[in-house]
């Protein structure tokens, strides 16, 4: 009996490339996908089993779904007059329902039932042109990431500025306040105006001489607000003006 096709599709399909330099450890990725309808077991062999870490290297894969395997080469001094003779060798076989010994279903399969595809390692060395882009990601990653960092100097400004926003507000707090006092004394100078006007115009009697004392007093008072008032603007002038000069 023939032996049978794969039926598992690889990509890559024959070659497994490992890009130097090989001072650390070289991943290469291979996709392993089910066409059928049925389940595949698959095991992963290689002719230098002390040189690549290979996971997963075994497993069983369902009808329509894809594994991804990753071959870990491990670092070595690259000879680049050295040919690579190394290979991998990718084994599948259906799996039977119920199967849950997979060492067993290994050791008792038949040759006949057992598919199989070959890879060859292939090292390559990065060459200048490959060396100069590297260099210029390099530097690109590092000019994007020092644009989004904000600098030393950009975060005291910024500081500074929620400092003066606050000083702000605390001073228009302040003119508010002092536009209020001074409002309000000005209501009440004219309401003692008002009943000053009212007490002059009332007829002379008894009682505008027992209250003269008081309307007296209220006269002084009157006197005094309107210096007041010029003393309060005068502050709240200075105050605001001083503020936003400086």
């Amino acid at each position: 009996m023939s032996k049978l096709d794969q039926v598992l599709i690889l990509d890559p399909p024959s070659d497994l490339k490992f890009k130097g330099p090989f001072t650390d450890v070289i991943t290469s990725n291979l996709k392993l996908k089910n066409p059928s309808d049925r389940r595949v077991c698959f095991k992963v062999k290689t002719t230098a089993p002390r040189r690549y870490c290979v996971r997963p290297n075994s497993g069983v894969i369902d009808p329509g779904a894809t594994v991804n395997i990753s071959v870990m080469l491990q670092p070595f001094e690259y000879d680049p007059n050295e040919k690579s003779k190394h290979k991998f060798m990718v084994q599948t076989i259906f799996a039977p329902p119920n199967v849950s010994d997979m060492d067993s279903l290994w050791k008792d399969a038949k040759p006949d039932e057992l598919m199989d595809s070959k890879l060859r390692c292939v090292f390559e060395m990065p060459s200048e042109n490959d060396r100069v882009n590297d260099i210029d990601a390099s530097r690109s990653t590092l000019l994007n990431s020092t644009r989004a960092e904000p600098t030393p100097a950009a975060i005291p400004a910024a500081a500074a500025a929620a400092v003066d926003d606050a000083e702000m507000k605390r001073v228009l707090e302040k003119c508010r306040r002092l536009q209020a006092e001074v409002n309000k004394l000005t209501e009440e100078n004219r309401q003692l105006k008002d009943e000053a006007n009212r007490i002059r115009k009332m007829p002379r009697s008894d009682h505008v001489t027992s209250n003269s004392t008081n309307l007296m007093g209220r006269e002084h008072s009157m006197a005094y607000l309107p210096s007041l008032l010029v003393v309060l603007a005068a502050i709240f002038i200075g105050f605001f003006s001083g503020k936003f000069i400086l």
